[in-house]
């Protein structure tokens, strides 16, 4: 790392979190600068934190609001554990995160807004900005407000509007210091305020006088210079983990050749599902938002019956709602795709942070003996995957399957090779269209391979079947209560989820020299965090394996030959230790439990401290 002759330092990656009230714009600001450093080229990834109320209380600690991103030019997989910069638009702001920065971090702050009442709210007897208590950092007070307000002067807005657009500035100062492109946040601002262009016009100016003032003041000597990552070749845009989540299952129906059809209830943080849906009917979907959860999944499998693909979406409480109806469509064996964007509960609990602590309700949560495939996505893009995946076993398998995200998958975002259409499997659909048994339909006569039993649409001549709860016979489908039935029924099903595992890819673990003794298994957006911990690790010296689970039931085949080749496995998860318990019924190895239930995702120096004590 050096500065060069014109003021320009090279850094290899930065780590930038951007923090204010709920109404300044925290979120827009970090999106648009992730948005022109996608466009850049650099690897990136993003963390989002901010309150469950719709509008917190202003200047408080509760109502801060933070964007962090993590760019380079080297493949990254976290969005970092200690901002390099925290642009603050508060005292509040300054105060929540100050904490998270490392000794000579660079910090932004608007200083119009640190007056002597907003202090003294915050707890401050004097001034931060002028006691001498920064004095660690590279400290620049700008009067971010009272600047944009005489930059929008002239417009034909009020003052108060053009305060709000101090975001667009403090943007543009951003996009100066670390030479990000400009054109495309102008074209968005455009587009966003298409219906008020004086509210465009301003929110434009004042985002190019953030770049002008970084330009032309003394308060900012260095530039720096993060150069794009040579990422592997292909066409690339940025996506987040619930825009990546919809498109896998668009090309999932797509490729099966069934309608998609949601059936939900809004609830954080699983909402944007129904309403990214909602804007594709001219690809076939149909989006229903029902007045409640029980409605929603019970409509989506009244879809599933009628030869849609019935897909759900919610978080925790949801579930727990969803259970019964869940619990139906394992009896009538129909596909269904249960979508679990988890946060932290239990019940309310805090809606917008993250957790993992769903997957026992996954296993376990519903009456009788209903196992159903469960599988987790291990990052943003990779929820693209596993949700074509999900619609792979539900329709082949002809059974539910849980998919579950997180707020930390859902929200956050990186880059993302739009795959090739035509090399994804081929998961096309055969419905029944004639009898299958001496001239007669017998809706549970299976499939040899799958166990999976026909699938056939309503109306469909001479195929007329009976569907409900109650326990059907075997092969020919009429209610049956017959103990030998029941018990044969039961452990069919349960042979059909087990029998998933011979059609999953084998667990594959990365252990360079095959030399480790402990292996770190995880599963779910604890990938980034664990690969980065694991990579430092190394880099120091230490042996280490890593495993990663995205099939949760049934395990991979080759899940217990895998672990028994180490002494130790540690399973760090954000939950109190629920695959681990799993880990432990299923397999004879020597687990160690990391666990933490704070609402945030793991550092990945919290993770190298622990692997190195078990090394």
């Amino acid at each position: 790392m050096g500065v060069s002759s014109v003021g320009i330092k090279q850094l290899s990656s930065v780590v930038i979190r951007f923090a204010g009230d709920s109404g300044d714009g925290m979120q827009l600001t970090g999106d648009r600068f992730t948005g022109e450093t996608a466009f850049f080229g650099n690897d990136l990834s993003t963390l989002r934190d901010f309150p469950a109320e719709i509008r917190a209380p202003a200047g408080t600690l509760a109502g801060v609001s933070s964007f962090q991103l993590q760019f380079a030019d080297h493949g990254i997989r976290t969005a970092g554990d200690r901002p390099d910069v925290l642009v603050a638009m508060n005292p509040a702001a300054l105060k929540a995160n100050l904490g998270d920065l490392a000794v000579g971090a660079e910090i932004i702050v608007d200083s119009d807004q640190f007056k002597r009442r907003s202090l003294k709210r915050l707890g401050y007897e004097t001034n931060p900005l002028d006691d001498g208590s920064l004095d660690g950092y590279r400290l620049h007070a700008v009067p971010l407000t009272s600047i944009t307000i005489e930059a929008l002067r002239e417009f034909p807005i009020s003052k108060k509007e053009a305060a709000r657009a101090k975001n667009m500035f403090a943007l543009g100062l951003l996009c100066w210091m670390y030479d990000r492109p400009t054109d495309s946040t102008v074209e968005y601002l455009r587009r966003r305020f298409g219906n008020r262009a004086e509210i465009a016009d301003a929110n434009i100016a004042a985002f190019r006088a953030g770049y002008a003032f970084g330009d032309t003041t003394e308060t900012f000597a260095t530039r720096y210079e993060v150069r794009p990552a040579p990422l592997p070749e292909g066409r690339y845009r940025n996506i987040s983990g619930n825009l990546a989540l919809c498109y896998g299952l668009l090309a999932g129906t797509q490729q099966a050749g069934t309608p998609l059809f949601l059936g939900a209830y809004p609830i954080t943080p699983a909402s944007d599902l129904l309403h990214e849906l909602a804007r594709h009917k001219t690809h076939g979907v149909r989006t229903f938002q029902a007045e409640d959860e029980i409605a929603g999944i019970a409509a989506a499998i009244g879809a599933s019956f009628g030869g849609h693909l019935g897909v759900t979406s919610t978080s925790g409480p949801g579930m727990s709602l969803k259970a019964e109806a869940l619990g139906l469509a394992i009896a009538l064996e129909l596909p269904l795709v249960v979508c679990n964007v988890q946060r932290a509960g239990p019940s309310t609990g805090m809606p917008t942070k993250t957790e993992q602590a769903d997957l026992l309700q996954a296993m376990f949560g519903r009456n009788g003996e209903s196992p159903v495939p469960i599988l987790a996505p291990r990052s943003p893009s990779d929820c693209f995957d596993m949700a074509y995946e999900a619609v792979r076993i539900a329709t082949k398998y002809r059974t539910p399957v849980v998919l579950l995200s997180d707020a930390h998958l859902a929200n956050g975002s990186e880059p993302w090779r739009l795959p090739d259409l035509n090399h994804l499997p081929d998961i096309g659909v055969r419905f029944a269209t004639e009898p299958n048994r001496d001239g007669e339909f017998w809706p549970y006569l299976r499939d040899p391979q799958t166990l999976a039993r026909p699938w056939t649409v309503p109306g469909t001549p001479g195929l007329e079947h009976r569907i409900g709860g109650l326990e059907k016979l075997d092969g020919r489908g009429i209610i049956s209560s017959d103990p030998d039935n029941h018990e044969a029924m039961v452990r069919v099903r349960a042979a059909k989820i087990a029998g998933i595992a011979a059609d999953m890819p084998s667990l594959e673990v990365d252990d360079p020299g095959d030399r480790a003794e402990v292996l770190v298994l995880g599963w779910g957006s604890t990938h980034g965090a664990i690969c980065s911990a694991v990579r430092d690790v190394r880099e120091r010296g230490g042996d280490i394996a890593q495993a990663h689970l995205r099939h949760l039931n049934p395990f991979p085949a080759n899940t217990a030959e895998v672990l028994g080749r180490y002494r130790t496995v540690l399973v760090p998860e954000l939950n109190l230790g629920q695959l681990r318990t799993l880990i432990r019924a299923s397999f004879d190895v020597h687990t160690v439990g990391y666990n933490r239930v704070r609402g945030l995702p793991f550092t990945s120096a919290e993770l190298a401290a622990q692997i190195e004590e078990l090394i």
